[in-house]
């Protein structure tokens, strides 16, 4: 018998302190989680009584309490930081991997890559180079989803079966490609938990930001308050639509250049 819709959790690199982030725009930090954070939040799922699983376990959708733990673009920190946290907690997790990153300052190496995989954990595709899906062509799109999922195969030795989208960028012919390419499932950023009756190419992920904190994270994993988000996602799909990705990345932008030099309240 399958279990109870799972939220699926969405990192991205993990801050250490002395130590430079890949990217230092407003847009990238807010999604970057502090190590002294991340091991709070992988404690209060324990104390919660969840397990953590990797995209391959959370699919079968297990009786027993539990969210999907995944990470983006491939950083070095998934290997120095999240990986032991994760060992020492008893979780799976699925590590995207942005290939065209790999080797760069910051991101995973190909032997890194392999230890991560040798260490048991999901290894998954976010792509080549980590471009806008939704605005490319068939081509295009063969290029950024087809052919980094061979080469990550090659690099680990095992079967690639997870696709995340850029940006949450998804549309049809996103899972298509992807579903032809040989993947068994497609994940997005819609904020929505995922059950036994979700599309496994229309995956929902929830991003853990920068200013989580532990009770919003013990609300997004249990599934709570997702409604609101949605609402946010309706929202930003709207503007999206209206002005394309190029005008919306303008935009966002300036709103958080604004907002981070804006003066303090008093």
């Amino acid at each position: 018998m399958r279990g109870e819709p799972i939220v699926h959790l969405m990192y991205h690199e993990i801050e250490v302190p002395g130590r430079a982030l890949c990217q230092s725009e407003p847009g990238y930090v807010r999604y970057i989680v502090r190590e002294s954070n991340f091991r709070e939040q992988m404690q209060s799922l324990q104390q919660l009584g969840y397990r953590g699983l990797s995209v391959s376990e959370a699919l079968k959708y297990p009786a027993a309490p539990a969210v999907a733990i995944t990470f983006d673009d491939g950083c070095e920190t998934d290997l120095l930081i999240a990986a032991p946290l994760l060992k020492n907690a008893g979780f799976g997790a699925t590590f995207y991997i942005t290939v065209g990153f790999m080797g760069n300052r910051g991101y995973l190496n190909a032997t890194q890559l392999r230890e991560l995989s040798d260490l048991g954990f999901n290894i998954g595709c976010h792509s080549m180079t980590h471009p806008y899906l939704s605005d490319l062509d068939e081509p295009g799109l063969r290029s950024e989803i087809a052919v980094p999922k061979e080469k990550l195969e090659q690099i680990t030795g095992r079967p690639v079966e997870h696709f995340s989208c850029p940006g949450g960028r998804w549309n049809d012919r996103v899972a298509e490609v992807a579903r032809e390419a040989g993947f068994k499932s497609v994940a997005t950023s819609r904020n929505s938990a995922n059950s036994a009756r979700t599309d496994p190419y229309s995956l929902g992920r929830v991003a853990i930001m920068r200013d989580t904190d532990q009770s919003r994270f013990a609300n997004i994993c249990r599934g709570r308050g997702l409604w609101r988000l949605r609402v946010s996602d309706f929202t930003r799909t709207a503007v999206k639509r209206l002005m394309g990705n190029a005008g919306y990345d303008t935009l966002r932008a300036a709103l958080l250049r604004r907002k981070n030099n804006s003066p303090p309240l008093v």
